[in-house]
């Protein structure tokens, strides 16, 4: 009975010490680098012997826009940059657009001020979200970005072309970052794995060793992650790392709070009982949009498809609801306005003209107020599309040109002199424009070839034998 009740006590103080790693602050929070040589991905900015990359370690920061999608490393690289700045004795002060004000930029600006003239010491000033300060807000510091009392480090989601005032973005350098690949994803989530403890579970082994080879051994019931329920969740977060490590966090949370073993069978033969993290734990862990619909996999072209579908086949309650199904699920209504645009052109065609103006129109909608606002823009240009008279006569003509153009053996046919232009005498001299007929100029209708004389009686919009 001591023994059991030793057993027990273990077990109690590994899921103790667990939860201890994983209550207070996020695990992206929590797991955040400190250095350069921890940061994973952008390796196009950030790999070795790259420009900024040789900056940042010699700490000679120049003012900097980072804009990157949510949780690709933005905040990350400026929390290393502050840390590399403290230890150089320069000043990090960091402010979030989404809820500083003006007095509280110009405060930051009096202090640089104070610093720079009274002790020589430099001032980096970075501004999460710098896309919600508007124009005024933002011409509070441009002077002195100018001047350089501050260096001034931005970090946006937004397009800085039109979401940064001109003047400032041209004091500043623009580092794009990019998504995170899978694989940037998986080495982030086997990071927070080894911190945590937990042990892997790999496809081919049924029971790996300890993922940090310490103090999870001493526990009757270690916790175990299934390899695949990693690499699903590296796929599905679409390159968030934010949203994969509290993902992983809310997983591990919630099974040991159910606390429920489950018997894991070793290689040797051998068996013992564990909390084990399966895919489906991992996906109940992620938020309901990101299992919905999957913005990364197949699951991204397969309702793309069924609402062009729906579109082409004049089902306007199917239209809206795959529609909807993109949307609420996260996908960039953007992506969906450039859709839209083709169909206009490829399905709708000649039959209404204006269905192209309608999905321009409703592009710059998107582009002007973002979501949720612009999802009923969307949806009423949807709707308009699946109602509209559906015409691909100049889709499968051009595709006929694509294809004349493919099956062509050796030299393409010389455009016809008297098509061509001739903006020099010698060009006149050489027959260029010779016998052109200005159109505009006759009343009745001309007589005049327009195709290459191989081509000529060429009907394209008739249906062509294959």
């Amino acid at each position: 009975e001591d023994g059991v009740s030793a057993a027990g006590s273990g077990a109690a103080l590994r899921r103790a010490s667990l939860e201890e790693k994983l209550g207070g602050k996020p695990l992206a929070e929590r797991l955040r680098p400190d250095t350069l040589g921890d940061y994973v991905g952008q390796e196009r900015v950030l790999g070795a012997q790259t420009l900024l990359r040789s900056l940042l370690e010699s700490h000679e920061i120049p003012s900097l826009i980072l804009w990157g999608p949510p949780g690709c490393g933005k905040t990350t690289l400026a929390h290393i940059i502050a840390n590399s700045s403290k230890k150089n004795g320069t000043r990090f002060v960091t402010l979030s657009a989404t809820s500083a004000k003006t007095n509280d930029v110009r405060d930051v600006i009096s202090q640089a001020q104070n610093e720079k003239r009274l002790f020589k010491r430099k001032t980096i000033l970075f501004i999460d979200e710098i896309h919600r300060f508007n124009k005024s807000q933002q011409d509070t510091f441009l002077p002195h970005v100018e001047c350089g009392t501050v260096t001034l480090i931005g970090a946006t989601t937004e397009n800085p072309s039109f979401q940064v005032n001109a003047a400032l973005l041209s004091r500043c350098r623009v580092i794009v970052l990019e998504k995170l690949s899978v694989e940037a994803m998986e080495a982030i989530l086997m990071r927070a794995v080894r911190s945590l403890g937990v042990q892997v579970l790999g496809q081919g082994d049924q029971h790996s060793s300890s993922a940090t080879g310490s103090s999870s051994g001493s526990s009757e019931f270690p916790v175990y992650i299934e390899e695949k329920a990693l690499n699903a969740l590296a796929y599905l977060c679409d390159g968030d790392a934010r949203t994969g490590l509290n993902g992983l966090q809310l997983a591990v949370q919630a099974r040991l709070a159910v606390g429920k073993t489950t018997p894991l069978h070793g290689t040797t033969g051998g068996s013992a009982d564990g909390i084990l993290i399966t895919e489906e734990h991992v996906k109940e862990g992620l938020q309901r949009s990101h299992i919905l619909y999957d913005r990364a996999g197949e699951e991204h072209y397969n309702c793309i498809s069924a609402l062009h579908k729906s579109m082409r086949g004049s089902d306007e309650n199917a239209s809206l609801y795959w529609l909807a199904r993109m949307l609420e699920g996260g996908e960039d209504p953007l992506y969906v306005a450039r859709r839209l645009v083709r169909f206009a052109s490829e399905d709708i065609g000649l039959a209404d003209p204006l269905a192209l103006t309608q999905a321009v129109a409703a592009y710059q909608g998107c582009h002007f107020i973002g979501m949720p606002e612009c999802e009923v823009i969307l949806a009423q240009c949807v709707v308009y599309f699946a109602r509209a008279p559906k015409s691909i006569e100049v889709y499968r003509a051009y595709n006929n040109v694509k294809e004349c153009l493919r099956m062509h053996t050796g030299p393409l046919p010389p455009v016809p002199l008297h098509l061509r232009n001739a903006p020099t005498r010698l060009m006149k001299n050489l027959g260029y424009g010779k016998g052109y007929k200005y159109n505009p100029m006759y009343k009745e209708p001309v007589e005049q070839d327009y195709l290459p004389q191989e081509l000529k009686g060429t009907d394209f919009f008739k249906e062509q034998k294959t």
